[in-house]
């Protein structure tokens, strides 16, 4: 089986992704007709609260860093504004007939440059080589080399020290310019994994020059993407500049972003846009009516994108927060199914959305953890599929239900947990719509349960370290958590509740084993798994676990990423559009418009999107 990447489709992506607007109208009132640019430099402002903790690609698993690597380091798979893998660094690529062994052939050319834009090296086959071995190295606590692992060959027999001979790994440089992975089997959605951070490369003399200083700023990295970070001060600004000696320069048309840190940024963006000072800006829900009442203010606001990013709400198992909250108490009511699912059906999830999408609530919420419309079985969606689609179409708030189990939990923890039960719920202060949303929640349902039967204790965080100091640690017991694909297939959806993955825990849930001593989610995930020839199966046993996931309520799932209104200077259909890996946080590609796009802009816009896209999906197979 052959899969080459033809000279059309890269040709597609010029014509269709990266063409310049047309620029013979520099007064048009349409967004999506920027006029060009090239006589003056473009400069794009934004503000964020949340710093960053390194700027080492290769260890990080956090959403802020991913996007900063997209446009300092090429995968070698890309994607255009339409969702098309295109070439990136790999220019063609074909497998074995088997699916085992795949070949790409790397872009000749391609420049390593340093912070100061000075070439140090070219980009050769070997660098992602070198990015494997410091992936597979347990020393280096990369937080993504399981991703790699878990498909490569012999690569986690090497990250776990059972062969030390790298060269038996499923990763060689053929020559300079032929990358050669071998894979432990038959990996359906491989390609799409190549658009994913842990396949990005390094340069290995670098690295063995910086040593443990790698990525500890932005002058101990190297860069091969669309912007440099000229500048990097934490907590004060970080500025990109356009890399001149980008291999594809000619479609990057933003010269400069400036990222200004100001910890009140979701709060102060909006005045900021309005006074010119940034070009993007979330509006809250709290302020969405007062814009689209103001006429000014209305012509500049419009709605966001639903994402892939899924969000749910996590109970933990293994709960290591503070004595005062009672982590031993709400250990013994969590493992009660009828107290877990007490709380799912006792949460009102279109009232939490109401505090981030006051108009339209629905639109975000997700009664699965895998998002409608990621993939489909022969025309079938995912979440249809027998099990899951039971789930899929209803709404898990239910009053009634709630109380009945409530009422059940109460009966049978009685002398076994204190009631009221504590619910810690910390959450990242951040944002004001999340911080809404937690009182919301915790009124409704203490009101709805009864303040006899829960105590949910709210404990704002600062937005920075959070994940490492609260989800990561375990320091919660009821938790609003997010993850997003990482590849085409539903098991990238069940990688937060595998064994390790720091999310809730669940390989500590008590009374859930089956006959063969193994935890029953984790022996259904990998039955899934290890289908890989027959997808309809695979899909199935997928849609099996996940059903059980969520019958057993030891998640209750929420939303969908993105959504709400931002007013913002770029077109969002300029961008390039992926739902899994790194694309789609690149500034590649993209123009700074002459005014923001309206409500009314958007919805024509996305229509021709969806259009346009639904003929590029077509014609690249």
């Amino acid at each position: 089986m052959k899969r080459l990447i033809a000279l059309m489709l890269a040709i597609m992506m010029i014509l269709a992704g990266c063409s310049k607007p047309n620029t013979k109208d520099t007064s048009s009132d349409d967004p999506s007709k920027t006029p060009d640019k090239a006589a003056k430099p473009q400069e794009y402002s934004t503000v964020y609260s949340g710093e960053i903790t390194t700027l080492n690609y290769l260890v990080t698993a956090n959403q802020n860093e991913f996007a900063l690597a997209a446009n300092f380091v090429d995968n070698l798979i890309d994607y255009d504004r339409y969702g098309v893998p295109i070439p990136g660094l790999a220019t063609e690529w074909e497998s074995s007939e088997d699916g085992i062994i795949w070949t790409l052939n790397i872009r000749q050319g391609v420049k390593w440059v340093t912070h100061e834009g000075k070439e140090y090296a070219e980009v050769k086959a070997k660098d992602f080589v070198d990015a494997a071995k410091y992936l597979l190295d347990p020393n280096n606590e990369s937080l993504t080399a399981n991703i790699f692992y878990s498909v490569i060959k012999n690569a986690e027999e090497y990250y776990n020290g059972e062969i030390d001979d790298f060269e038996q790994v499923g990763v060689k440089a053929v020559d300079d310019y032929t990358l050669e992975y071998t894979l432990k089997q038959n990996t359906p959605y491989f390609l799409s994994m190549l658009n994913y951070i842990c396949f990005l490369p390094v340069n290995g003399d670098f690295l063995a020059e910086v040593g443990d200083r790698f990525g500890t700023d932005n002058t101990n990295i190297l860069y091969n993407g669309a912007y440099v970070m000229e500048t990097f001060e934490p907590q004060t600004r970080r500025i990109l500049v356009k890399n001149q000696q980008y291999w594809d320069k000619d479609n990057i048309f933003i010269d400069k972003i400036k990222e200004t840190y100001n910890q009140e940024s979701a709060t102060l963006a909006p005045e900021l846009f309005l006074r010119g000072e940034v070009d993007y800006a979330d509006i809250p829900a709290s302020l969405v009516e007062e814009w689209m009442k103001d006429p000014a203010k209305k012509d500049s606001v419009r709605p966001n994108r639903t994402g892939f990013y899924t969000y749910f709400y996590a109970l933990n198992f293994d709960p290591k927060f503070d004595a005062e909250y009672e982590p031993d108490n709400w250990k013994i009511a969590v493992n009660n199914v009828n107290f877990r699912k007490s709380l799912f059906h006792g949460l009102d999830r279109k009232s939490a959305m109401i505090t981030s999408e006051p108009y339209n609530p629905e639109q975000r919420l997700s009664n699965t953890i895998t998002p409608k419309s990621f993939v489909d079985l022969d025309g079938i969606d995912y979440t249809e599929l027998e099990g899951l689609k039971e789930f899929a179409n209803t709404d898990s708030f239910n009053e009634e239900l709630a109380k009945q189990y409530r009422d059940k939990a109460m009966e049978e923890l009685k002398g076994k947990a204190k009631f009221p039960i504590i619910v810690y719920m910390p959450y990242n202060s951040g944002g004001t719509e999340l911080a809404n949303r937690v009182q919301v929640i915790e009124q409704q349902m203490e009101n709805l349960l009864g303040k006899d039967y829960i105590d949910i204790q709210i404990d704002p965080k600062p937005p920075t370290n959070f994940l490492s100091e609260v989800r990561r640690s375990g320091k919660y017991g009821f938790l609003e958590c997010n993850w997003g694909p990482d590849y085409a297939d539903p098991e990238t959806y069940t990688d937060p509740f595998t064994p390790g993955a720091n999310y809730n825990f669940p390989e500590f849930v008590e009374d859930y084993n089956d006959d063969n001593g193994e935890k029953t989610y984790t022996n259904l995930t990998n039955k899934a798994k290890a289908e890989v020839m027959d997808i309809k199966k695979r899909y199935e046993l997928f849609a099996e676990a996940e059903a059980f996931l969520i019958k057993e309520a030891f998640v209750i799932p929420y939303a969908l990423g993105g959504g709400g209104y931002a007013a913002g200077r770029l077109n969002p259909f300029e961008s390039q559009y992926s739902p899994f890996g790194v694309s789609s946080n690149r500034y590649k590609g993209q123009h700074i418009m002459e005014k923001p796009m309206n409500t009314e802009e958007y919805k024509a816009a996305l229509e021709t999107w969806e259009k346009e896209r639904a003929e590029a999906l077509k014609n690249s197979k």
